[in-house]
């Protein structure tokens, strides 16, 4: 019950890929048979992709990960901010000689959001500001987010969904208040702000459509829905509308914004993830809150209701429809010593990334508002599109086990 941390992958995209392996061998930017193939997987990859999001096909770069991904538009916009000073467009010579471009972000974004801003602060490149996300929604506050942007804000970035509480972020209304900001923003001779949401955690498990969302960037993680460990990164009218600029330089696939041949495999399998995604998506997500809902009742009857704590439930805020964090009370059980004690339950106290806290409780956790001796305790039990209420019991019985072979009355 690991399912946030990675996914396996769906019989048709081992399928997909094992095809390309044979029969797309070619270098996509050749121009005989083999290479046009690849080709042709490729741009019908991304086209899947585009359609999983509610997007334009040219609007998807095809990159390493989310990691990647959330790199890329980060270190894009400082250049931006860069360029765009120097040039003094945009209005930027109102911000003066020496400004550096602006970030908001929260307090439990992923790593991969957290390191580069806190780098780029360190080094004295950009400012930051991590928003505190409420302690009785486990959300950022959209007006928290708002007041924190200053006249260098040059991106607002805020995850859809949070990979160890589920809780899903207010990012359309943030993206409605910062289109209306913008404009006046421009009339003041400021730069305009661009909104991204690092999706991870959310595709696969409920729709998801940029239309919907508002945003300018939005970070797509193949392994997170069953497909292989790539990604890809969709930019709003990428290059006209929305600025991007590469961090690295080669050949100039990915219309240069991403260049280095193609691994068409892994596409084809990315883009058969996202077929299955935008046809079962609905499927998907009922079936698994109906096993998470389940596996949170069998957690209650079994221990209580008084020792059992839903980290993950925040009144009147929705989160994803498989997420279950909750600990167990009790001074004996903390987390990791609950999961090393487990014979059939696959689960971590956190994120995957980030899993060298020892016995500390998750960060994200405590910002999120739930007390030290409770979080110490947590555990994320995250179900998949084959979970069934079966495993649940045994999952449930093994907990049991566990937390009696602990306090010693096994």
């Amino acid at each position: 019950m690991d399912y946030n941390a990675t996914t396996p992958l769906e019989p048709e995209v081992i399928q997909a890929i094992t095809e390309a392996m044979w029969e797309a061998w070619g270098n996509p930017s050749s121009s005989y048979p083999a290479g046009r193939k690849a080709k042709e997987i490729i741009n019908a990859a991304r086209e899947s992709l585009a359609k999983m999001i509610g997007g334009n096909p040219p609007d998807i770069i095809f990159t390493s990960g989310g990691t990647e991904s959330n790199n890329l538009v980060i270190q894009s916009m400082v250049r931006h901010f860069r360029e765009s000073q120097m040039a003094k467009e945009d209005g930027v010579e109102a911000l003066g000689n020496g400004a550096k471009p602006h970030f908001v972000t929260c307090t439990v974004e992923h790593d991969s959001i957290r390191l580069p801003l806190e780098h780029l602060k360190e080094d004295g490149v950009a400012a930051v500001t991590f928003v505190p996300v409420s302690k009785v929604s486990g959300q950022a506050e959209v007006d928290d987010v708002l007041a924190a942007v200053q006249p260098t804000t040059c991106l607002v970035t805020i995850m859809l969904a949070n990979n160890e509480t589920g809780v899903i972020m207010h990012v359309p209304e943030i993206s409605q208040r910062i289109k209306a900001l913008n404009s006046r923003r421009v009339a003041l001779g400021l730069p305009r702000i661009l909104v991204h949401t690092d999706a991870a955690q959310a595709l696969g498990k409920r729709r998801v459509d940029v239309e919907d969302l508002g945003v300018d960037f939005l970070t797509i993680v193949g392994h997170k829905f069953y497909g292989p460990r790539i990604g890809a990164l969709y930019v709003r009218g990428l290059g006209e509308l929305t600025p991007l600029h590469p961090m690295l330089f080669g050949g100039g696939q990915e219309r240069d914004f991403r260049p280095g041949t193609e691994n068409t495999p892994m596409i084809a399998g990315l883009g058969k993830a996202a077929e299955l995604v935008s046809k079962n998506c609905e499927a998907y997500e009922a079936h698994m809150r109906e096993v998470r809902d389940y596996l949170e009742a069998r957690l209650q009857a079994e221990f209580g209701q008084k020792r059992i704590h839903l980290n993950s439930q925040f009144p009147g805020t929705e989160r994803l429809p498989n997420t279950c964090n909750v600990s167990i009370q009790g001074p004996q059980l903390q987390g990791h010593l609950v999961l090393a004690q487990c014979r059939t339950l696959l689960a971590s106290v956190g994120a995957a990334c980030h899993l060298d806290l020892g016995d500390r409780p998750s960060p994200v956790l405590l910002s999120s508002g739930v007390p030290f001796d409770v979080a110490r305790n947590a555990l994320r039990l995250s179900v998949g599109r084959s979970t069934t209420k079966a495993e649940v019991d045994l999952v449930v019985e093994d907990l049991k086990q566990a937390v009696a072979r602990l306090e010693g009355s096994a």
